[in-house]
């Protein structure tokens, strides 16, 4: 498909910076046959006794870091950014974005305030790492020298600070699941009253894990949808999670996904039939308008970037047209977009 189909104009003020307070007092545009608006906390009350929540627990690390490069003949070292990309299993390699990057040099060591880490290869702005220390000690390392990797259309226009450790954190985080660069940011929204407002309202939850990697900040640079790269992205689906959604589906029950990561776990995993299986996964899956759905009913996410594949797999679950009206509605009733916005909560057309 042209991904001209997926552009839309945003004005910059729509662009949130901060998250709303409290975080279920965010605002909900709800995404059926018609449009209606609504707040989070609304939420129990958009949904049926016996719907399934599908929710991604991983947990956002510190992959942010500031750092310094070395000396050389002809010049001086400098500051590096580096943002580190997927987490690996226990290693001390990684691939990471580093800027700038065109003087680095395969046997380079970069300084992190007591990281090191040597640059084994070098792709552009792909860079592949080996830090000086592996599994626990590592991630001490990082929670000591890194910062928080907000996306970069809310990096360009102020600093990280204190606030955004806990801000850009799901409040169900699992602490054993810190491999994430970027937040599942549906879940941002959710709050421990309204998790006990969706138990009394007879709605049931259950838990995915998708480790959401830097390129889901990736544009779409090819002219069709046919010719664009998915990034992969790894993760798990538990026994509980995956006879939680079959047996939801067996009884005709709604399963909606909190989030894009969550629905790309469930239709990324899913066999022809729509079955799950406890597994572990790693996924490339890129949904586009004509994708058959097998699992998901609804999903429930922020706004999204123009030409981006998430606002192209909204579009798939909803219908262009709809979407583009419900973006349309969105941007004139004043709707704040993207990671620290606002949510939507979407029915496959």
């Amino acid at each position: 498909m042209d991904v001209n189909l997926f552009d839309f104009d945003l004005p910059e003020d729509r662009i949130a910076l901060r998250p709303a307070q409290p975080r279920d007092s965010a605002r909900l545009l709800r995404v059926g046959d018609t449009l209606s608006d609504h707040v989070v906390t609304d939420l129990p009350a958009l949904l049926q006794p016996g719907d399934l929540l599908v929710l991604n627990d991983t947990r956002v690390f510190p992959a942010a870091l500031v750092g310094s490069r070395p000396a050389r003949a002809k010049g001086g070292g400098g500051d590096v950014t580096v943002g580190i990309n997927l987490l690996e299993g226990e290693g001390a390699e990684w691939s990471a974005f580093v800027r700038p990057a065109k003087r680095l040099r395969a046997g380079d060591t970069l300084h992190f305030g007591g990281l090191n880490a040597e640059v084994l290869s070098r792709d552009g702005g792909a860079v592949r790492l080996r830090f000086d220390r592996d599994g626990e000690a590592l991630k001490t390392a990082l929670n000591a020298v890194g910062a928080m990797p907000l996306p970069p259309y809310i990096g360009r226009r102020r600093g990280v600070d204190e606030r955004d450790a806990s801000d850009y954190q799901t409040v169900y985080s699992d602490p054993s699941k810190d491999a994430s660069v970027a937040a599942p940011t549906a879940g941002l929204h959710f709050t421990p009253q309204l998790f006990a407002a969706l138990g009394e309202r007879g709605v049931e939850i259950t838990r995915v894990t998708l480790h959401v990697g830097a390129g889901t900040f990736l544009p779409v640079s090819a002219d069709d949808t046919d010719d664009h790269a998915m990034h992969t992205e790894v993760g798990e689906i538990g026994e509980q999670a995956a006879d939680a959604v079959n047996r939801a589906r067996s009884e005709g029950r709604r399963v909606i996904a909190v989030g894009t990561t969550s629905l790309r776990t469930l239709e990324g995993a899913a066999m022809t039939d729509g079955r799950l299986e406890p597994q572990t996964i790693a996924t490339n899956i890129f949904i586009v308008p004509g994708y058959e759905f097998k699992v998901v009913d609804g999903l429930m996410t922020n706004f999204h970037l123009p030409r981006s594949t998430l606002f192209m797999l909204v579009s798939a679950l909803a219908g262009l047209p709809r979407m583009q009206a419900a973006y349309a509605h969105a941007i004139e009733s004043g709707y704040r977009f993207y990671s620290y916005g606002d949510s939507s909560l979407i029915w496959k057309a």
